[in-house]
């Protein structure tokens, strides 16, 4: 192993005699490198090796390249690089090839010689890298799209691109992300070709040694990717995307006529070819004369919507389905959302908004989340009454979703309705009850500001009878400071008497205990010791921070210190596992009054 390393270093000399002498490092410099190159290779020649000496090795090669980029630039230096700097990328090559070798599957690694090659311009370097990452990794899609951009944008050969692309597709022949970028690839290249005749035809050049294909100068490789790829995969949204795509050449009318009408053709059974094709609506031409004042402005963005909603109109007619109506609400509530100074444009939008939630209600076929919005609406509106009926109706619609039970309920709350308490029975009836604690603490929440205290403690009461622990938990700790705050101490401590041994328990119904005792003018430690024992009782082999804060409550001026010792011992006694360990360590941070 000595030999190799010696060898190793000694290739090195000539460029590091080169630096010395050209003066971009110092004598002293060149020792140290030597001395780490050394460290560095032997851990590369070592029978285990490891993939961060590896790392290690070519960071440290490429933060050499960095320093003499940076001191060349100081001193205007800029000869003898075939001496210098490429020795020193071609060892770095060769680290990342044997490192590629060794752990094939390390995607970042092959990623990061991709990325050294591309920044330190060893072009050639790049196409054989990525050839090596597409023989083991052709699995992923994402390898070959990469692999085809670079020849295309770092080597300028569309053919390599094409070429990668079609291995990718015999591999991949369903990947839309492929074809996208197939897609995108074949107009890269037209738009080249495009601007090259340009540029010759501007210099008056004979175009006779150059061929220009009509065809390919109209886009004709990117309409037969359009075809190929839209015969497998049969998707609208697919279809869509392509047509963004070409959108951005302006070359690609007609193009981008032919996969519109392919589109209106083909896939007028999904939602989203209505969607696009009333949104292109907003993109028609207006009228010159009205844009000079707001209201014309106002009233040809109104007639742009207008024409949108009878494509949507068209739509719901043919495809009357959820996603159809609910991309028609999601348009009309976007442009509700719109700022404008026109009341006459804000009404139209409102107005159109709330006739087609109510359409789509009708038709059972309103997605859950917008009755929040149409909700919403009619409350900033002041439709008090509509209001109370859309949220009885979205009970009714999605009976067994706590989200629209919530929501209506708040609302009707707000409403002041005298259905509420019916309604939260109801409520609790159709719901799942593992999903129902966000309805019980509305109920508590809404009783507590408008019932009787002797109602509200039966909510509480019905609340504790839950055989779904979370829900009861909860209540038994909002009972707890619901008491205190209305009846004092006294009550506090007698419902925490009637509730202490009734599982399932949590640590903070105990705590909570525990501060209202401490908050009393005279708190009892007599009393204070009941709770912390009750709650060890529950959470005493788990939970380290109840038996130190036990202690400091011991250790403070109503506690007795002699009994932190036997308290320490009995946590010693029942902790387990890593909480043992995590005691120790805060005990003797207190101990030495870090803590």
């Amino acid at each position: 192993m000595a030999e190799i390393v010696q060898q190793r270093i000694e290739e090195r000399i000539p460029e590091l005699e080169q630096l010395e002498r050209v003066g971009l490092f110092t004598k002293k410099e060149v020792k140290s490198i030597i001395k780490r190159a050394t460290a560095l290779e032997y851990k590369l020649h070592r029978l285990i090796i490891n993939k961060e000496d590896f790392i290690a090795y070519i960071q440290y090669e490429i933060n050499i390249l960095e320093l003499i980029k940076k001191r060349r630039a100081h001193i205007h230096y800029q000869f003898k690089r075939e001496e210098i700097e490429y020795p020193i990328i071609h060892r770095i090559n060769s680290v990342f090839s044997r490192a590629t070798k060794k752990w094939k599957d390390d995607v970042q690694l092959w990623l990061s010689h991709v990325a050294f090659c591309k920044k330190w311009a060893t072009k050639a370097q790049i196409s054989k890298v990525f050839s090596s990452m597409l023989a083991i990794h052709p699995d992923k899609p994402v390898m070959w799209i990469m692999a085809a951009k670079s020849e295309l944008e770092d080597r300028n050969s569309s053919e390599s691109a094409r070429h990668l692309f079609l291995r990718a597709l015999r591999f991949h022949p369903n990947n839309k992300k492929v074809y996208q970028e197939y897609f995108r690839m074949e107009l890269l290249h037209c738009e080249k070709l495009r601007k090259q005749k340009e540029e010759l035809e501007l210099a008056q050049m004979d175009l006779g040694e150059y061929e220009f294909s009509p065809e390919i100068l109209s886009a004709k490789l990117a309409e037969v990717v359009y075809r190929e790829s839209t015969g497998k995969i049969k998707e609208a949204e697919f279809v869509i995307s392509l047509l963004g795509i070409a959108a951005i050449f302006k070359f690609t009318k007609e193009l981008q006529d032919f996969i519109l009408q392919d589109l209106q053709a083909n896939y007028t059974e999904d939602s989203l070819t209505w969607d696009f094709m009333a949104k292109r609506e907003l993109e028609a031409p207006g009228a010159g004369e009205e844009l000079q004042t707001a209201k014309g402005r106002a009233s040809d963005i109104n007639r742009r919507e207008e024409r949108c909603c009878q494509v949507y109109e068209e739509g719901v007619k043919s495809l009357n389905t959820e996603p159809m109506w609910t991309c028609y609400a999601a348009f009309c509530l976007e442009r509700l959302k719109r700022k404008t100074n026109v009341q006459e444009l804000k009404e139209k939008r409102q107005e159109r908004l709330l006739g087609v939630l109510q359409r789509a209600h009708n038709s059972s076929l309103l997605k859950e989340e917008y009755y929040k919005n149409w909700l919403q609406v009619l409350l900033s509106s002041e439709d008090a009454e509509g209001a109370a009926s859309v949220a009885m109706a979205a009970t009714q619609r999605y009976s067994q979703s706590v989200t629209v039970w919530s929501l209506s309920l708040q609302t009707l709350i707000h409403l002041e309705s005298g259905a509420v308490g019916k309604l939260f029975q109801d409520a609790l009836t159709h719901v799942n009850p593992k999903e129902s604690l966000p309805l019980w603490q509305l109920q508590v929440q809404w009783s507590v500001a408008n019932q009787s205290p002797e109602e509200t403690e039966a909510v509480f009461k019905r609340g504790l009878l839950s055989a779904v622990a979370a829900v009861a938990m909860e209540m038994k700790e909002s009972y707890l400071d619901w008491s205190f705050s209305t009846g004092g101490y006294k009550k506090a401590r007698k419902t925490f008497t009637s509730l202490n041994e009734n599982r399932p328990l949590s640590k903070a119904f105990f705590t909570k205990m525990i501060q209202i005792e401490k908050e009393q003018e005279t708190p009892k430690m007599s009393c204070l010791r009941d709770y912390y024992e009750r709650a060890l009782q529950e959470f005493g082999t788990s939970d380290d921070d109840l038996w130190l804060k036990y202690i400091q409550e011991e250790l403070g001026s109503l506690g007795q210190p002699e009994n932190c010792g036997k308290i320490h011992w009995r946590a010693m006694k029942f902790l387990e596992g890593e909480s043992v360990e995590r005691f120790t360590s805060k005990y003797t941070l207190l101990q030495t009054g870090h803590l």
